[in-house]
């Protein structure tokens, strides 16, 4: 029997490959106190964080920026956390700082090492293109973040 959970009425097959996709929705069931996605497939979890251009242009980005929003950033850089854990085994955390006007940072760190710093600008339209798009992404922040753990490994476990 095929459960089918997807936007349109339509059961999705198409198969999570990338492992930082994987870890992102690990995040997001990670955080599912209530298992309200136990039955939801990968795909529709990962649907949020899919936002068009023209999408984009329809979001306001007046007033406070949404707790949704702010929820699917911290799953990215928690997922981009746990990347990075997993390949280097420094422990790593992420710090989140967001003003009301949808400006501000986030930050992966490992001991006293930055592994990972992104300015955000217009969080009230946090999204990418594509599913490619965003794990593309992910992997690029993850990447980068391992080189620095790996450079200064010391420095990592301060």
């Amino acid at each position: 029997m095929s459960e089918n959970n997807s936007v349109n009425g339509n059961a999705t097959s198409t198969e999570i490959t990338s492992p930082f996709l994987k870890t992102l929705v690990q995040q997001i069931r990670a955080n599912d106190s209530y298992g309200f996605y136990r039955s939801w497939s990968d795909e529709l979890m990962l649907k949020p964080f899919i936002v068009t251009k023209q999408k984009k242009r329809e979001i306001s980005v007046e007033g406070e920026v949404d707790p949704v929003t702010i929820s699917r950033i911290n799953a990215f850089f928690r997922a981009v956390a746990a990347s990075i854990e997993k390949e280097t085994g420094l422990i790593s955390n992420v710090v989140i700082e967001l003003g009301h006007e949808g400006f501000g940072w986030a930050l992966v760190f490992s001991g006293r090492l930055l592994l990972t710093v992104k300015t955000l600008r217009d969080a009230h339209r946090y999204g990418f293109d594509s599913l490619e798009k965003l794990a593309e992404e992910g992997e690029k922040f993850v990447q980068k973040g391992v080189d620095l753990a790996k450079r200064f490994p010391e420095v990592g476990k301060l």
